[in-house]
């Protein structure tokens, strides 16, 4: 049989080692957040009651990444100490459990991994997950740290947030400590919380800022070394990929996303050696794939007002006031037979897309007769948007 597959071009030794789930085991270029988390995880290891600490910084710039180093080094740590008590880590990914409670119920069921007790289900009572939460915490007798990342998801609904740091005080656990470490990437998220909230977490914080072209150029050799063949990359390439993430968020997740495309396209051409023309290639790629993906996360509704903003821009006419978008809305949201939310969650649509890079606010401010109010306008390509759509609702 004959099939479309070409014969392997040998410029990859290790492909995982440039996709997104890789995690090396040496952190690169980080050296000053590392120091600061370990001077806020030191009492941990002392003996005393942890502090919480919270993460903030832009995507793709190691905040995840190094949380997990710093975990595993604690627990290490913790382990070759006398006197130390055990220490014990959890995750929960708040993207996909986007409230206290359900983040609540996949933290018992990561605790319960390792154990024989069924995992919990939904439909039980907040205050029963609590106390399942609270029980599995105890159990360990030793310190558990609650890693709860892109924490921002879950708004203001700060029950969780809340319940942990006072378990102790409250008398839910006697025999634990635990502490929240909080990762996201929004800097604003600790202002939603309550004033409660607020002063019961006592957070260290951490700010990762974005890696800069040397930074990148460090990283990006180390996967090169690790991923590919010794002479496949024109001297230009790296710097390249560097410069251009560099340029545009500062995330090494790009600068990689964006030397693997380069690598694909020499492969998929059947050429030995990737030229700085292929890292042309591989910026448009790079950018259509997460665009799609970013989509893809977005709420059915938050796509449709990504929608109607796109619309008007290609109609030419963007800049845009949110009642303006809103008709339009109205009109993508009937198209899917779906009943259109009010105008307010429609300008918290707006806010949100224009955070995650999608659309650029303007501050209109025409003083006391023409009053003040924002504008928005696409930030991406129109016509990978409406690709990305098709796709999602094929």
């Amino acid at each position: 049989m004959k099939t479309p597959f070409r014969d392997r071009v040998e410029l990859f030794t290790n492909k995982d080692v440039l996709k997104d789930h890789y995690e090396p085991e040496e952190i690169l270029e980080r050296d000053e957040e590392i120091d600061q988390y370990a001077n806020a995880l030191q009492d941990v290891v002392d003996g005393w009651e942890p502090d919480n600490v919270f993460v903030y910084g832009k995507t793709g710039v190691g905040k995840t990444a190094v949380t997990r180093y710093m975990m595993d080094a604690l627990e290490y740590e913790a382990e070759d100490r006398e006197g130390v008590d055990d220490v014990v880590s959890v995750e929960v990914n708040c993207h996909h459990h986007p409230s206290s409670y359900q983040a609540a119920i996949a933290l018992v069921n990561e605790l319960r991994g390792d154990t024989d007790r069924d995992p919990l289900t939904t439909g039980l009572s907040t205050s029963d997950v609590l106390n399942a939460l609270f029980d599995e915490i105890e159990a360990r007798e030793g310190t558990v740290l609650i890693v709860l990342d892109e924490i921002d998801n879950l708004g203001d609904d700060d029950m969780l947030l809340y319940q942990l740091p006072r378990a102790k005080t409250n008398g839910n656990i006697s025999d634990s400590q635990v502490a929240v470490v909080g990762i996201s990437n929004d800097y604003t998220f600790r202002n939603d919380l309550s004033p409660k909230v607020q002063d019961t977490l006592c957070e260290r914080e951490i700010k990762f800022p974005p890696y800069d072209a040397n930074e990148l150029v460090t990283i990006l050799t180390d996967r090169a070394e690790r991923g590919l063949r010794g002479d496949v990359l024109e001297d230009g390439v790296i710097p390249q990929c560097a410069a251009l993430a560099a340029r545009d968020r500062g995330s090494a997740r790009q600068a990689i996303d964006l030397l693997r495309e380069a690598v694909n396209v020499a492969v998929e051409d059947g050429r030995e050696v990737v030229t700085e023309e292929d890292v042309d290639t591989a910026v448009e790629r790079v950018e259509r794939g997460r665009i799609k993906d970013s989509i893809k996360d977005l709420t059915t509704h938050g796509q449709y007002v990504l929608l109607a903003v796109t619309q008007m821009s290609v109609s030419g006419e963007t800049p845009a006031r949110a009642k303006e978008l809103y008709e339009v809305y109205e009109e993508v949201a009937a198209e899917y037979a779906a009943e259109p939310l009010s105008q307010r969650s429609v300008h918290d649509h707006l806010n949100d897309l224009s955070m995650l890079g999608f659309l650029r606010q303007h501050d209109r401010n025409y003083g006391r007769g023409g009053g003040q109010f924002f504008e928005y306008e696409l930030d991406v390509d129109a016509e990978m948007v409406r690709e990305a759509m098709a796709d999602e609702t094929e």
